[in-house]
Formats: C-alpha cells, structure tokens, sequence
C-alpha cells in the first residue's frame, strides 16, 4: 500500500500503539475569508459587543460567501488534511462528511469531495449528528479500520450554518458560523504511541426540541437556557467514562478539544473535569460555533500554531443537537 497506510494485524489496543487499531494521521482545517464582528452584528439587531462577549465568548465569527456551499468548505479542508498526511488520493477509501447544514439532501456531500480530491470509488457517506458529528463519524473510521472495511478514511466536519440562520434572532445569529475541519485516519503503527480511544457515545432525544430547524425555510431554535443546563450538567461524565475507557486520567491529557458551542459552557466542563484552562480549546472566540466541523477546526488551528505536542492524549468532547453527544481519546499525531 502506498504512503505509509500498511495493512496491520489486528487485536491490539490502539492507545498503545499496536496493530488492530485506528490513528490520526493528519488534520486539516478551513474558514471562510468574511470576517464577522460582534459590532457588525450590533448593527442588525439588539445587541453589543459587550453582550456577547460575556454570554458565549465569541468576539468574531467567519461566514461564508454566497456561492461558497459545505461542499466547497468541506473540500479544502479535507485536502490539507490529505496533504498532511503523507498518503495520495489513492490510499483513501472510505470518505466520511459529518454535517447538518447541506443546502440540498442529495447528492451528499462525501461522494462529491472524493471526486474533487481525486479520491476514485471510495464508500461515501455523510453523518448527522448535528454538532457531535466529527466524533460520530471519528469512531466510525476507526471501526472500519478495525474490521477490516476500510485501510484509510477521510474524516471531514463541515458546516454552513448561516445558510440556517434567523439573522434578525440575536440568541442564535451571535453563535453560529461557517467553516471546516478534516483528519485523516488510518491503522495503528505496531510500536507507536498514535491511536483513536473507545468512543462512549449516547443521545437525550427528549430533549430533542431544544434545538430544531422547525421547517425547510425555518431558522434554528433553540431554548439556550435548557441547553446551558444539559451541557454543563450531564456531559462530564461521558468525558471521564472516555478517559477511564482509554487509561488516561483527565489530568493527564495535553489538550481538552469539547465542541466549540459557548465559551462558558467550556470553562464549565473543564472545570468539572479538573482540566487546566491553558489546556483548553477556545477557538469559539475567533471562529463561533461551526457544529460538527468545531472540533476538527480546533485541532486543525492549534496544529499550525504548533500548540499540539505529538504523541500525547488528546479528549475529545461532541455535543449538540439530537441530544446526541460522544467523547473520545486520541493520540496526537
């Protein structure tokens, strides 16, 4: 196989780098040029920069242009990821776009940003899990990989979600944004530190109404009181039950990556967990939230700043609408 994707056997833990198991090889990440202040927004509707710094963290957000589509996003930030690799377009044959924000239901999005990145008759499929999306589809490459179903998988979360925007409800219009992030996953090194952990995933779906687009020309809704709540509540434990499935000990992860949703939300859940701040992601302030593309986006940006140091646990932490959510534990590549 070509570019470092050797085929391993299986049966080992992927955490300790052995054969059996998936690893990130890559990421990749892609904004939008549209920079959006919270003063650009305090022009439109009843807010302040003040206001909303204090309420979600966020002091700027990218949007995309009108003919840029979750295709596009999607395909740039899946190809830097692909770069980054060390693999061709040849070696991936499984593609996975998580997103919920599609202008159109068919064609998905994955069959498309395969044959854009010259990746021939690899399976293709979009996921929806709303903003737990990157985790879901993580897990579901590094079972592939696992059973054989695939050798290398392209991961991509990406999001238009000003496409579903009320721009004149300012409990919404201040949080969410566009972008993308990618990772591309392929079998474990037999002696290396790299893998993806166990993933502990799950869902509230009668709570499932907190957040909804109610209709084809509706914007989102959402009852952000509830989902404050339920955030900073009941999600904790699924972080440490990730860790405790991995080996590792909260304290002992180099980075904390949660879903970019509220930078309070953020603090609290890392506080809960006994994470340091300085160890936590915070890419909601100059990004918002980008939903499934939020955590891959992070990781993407903290890689080029160099700030992930190499062969070191990384939590991961997905939640949002549905209420689907999931955590994991992977090796930084």
């Amino acid at each position: 196989m070509k570019g470092g994707g050797e085929r391993l056997p299986a049966g080992v833990n992927p955490l300790g780098g052995t054969a059996g198991g998936a690893r990130i090889l890559a990421f990749g990440g892609y904004q939008p040029d549209n920079v959006v202040t919270n003063d650009d927004l305090a022009r439109r509707v009843d807010t302040s920069d003040e206001w909303i710094r204090s309420r979600v963290g966020v002091v700027s957000r990218r949007i995309a242009g009108p003919e840029e589509t979750v295709t596009d996003m999607a395909t740039a930030a899946g190809g830097k990821a692909l770069a980054g690799s060390g693999l061709s377009a040849g070696d991936i044959d499984l593609v996975i776009v998580a997103t919920c924000s599609t202008e159109v239901p068919i064609p998905n999005v994955s069959a498309s940003v395969a044959h854009r990145l010259g990746i021939a008759a690899p399976g293709a499929y979009d996921l929806n899990a709303a903003c737990a999306g990157f985790c879901y589809a993580l897990a579901n490459a590094s079972d592939a990989i696992r059973a054989g179903s695939a050798r290398n998988v392209l991961v991509v979360g990406a999001e238009r979600m000003s496409a579903w925007m009320d721009w004149d409800d300012r409990s919404t219009c201040i949080i969410f944004a566009d972008g993308a992030g990618a990772a591309v996953v392929g079998p474990a090194r037999a002696g290396g530190p790299d893998g993806i952990g166990p993933v502990v995933w799950g869902s509230a779906g009668d709570l499932a109404e907190r957040i909804t687009i109610p209709g084809r020309n509706a914007g989102l809704r959402q009852d952000g009181q509830a989902v404050f709540r339920w955030t900073t509540t009941a999600l904790h434990p699924v972080a440490l039950q990730a860790c405790e499935r991995a080996g590792v000990k909260p304290r002992d992860v180099s980075v904390f990556v949660p879903h970019q949703a509220n930078l309070r939300i953020i603090e609290a859940i890392a506080r809960k967990l006994g994470i340091p701040r300085e160890r936590v992601a915070d890419d909601i302030i100059h990004a918002g939230n980008t939903s499934s593309a939020s955590i891959p986006l992070a990781l993407a940006r903290m890689a080029e700043r160099g700030e992930l140091e190499p062969g070191t646990p990384a939590l991961l932490l997905g939640f949002g609408a549905g209420m689907c959510y999931a955590a994991q534990v992977v090796t930084v590549p």
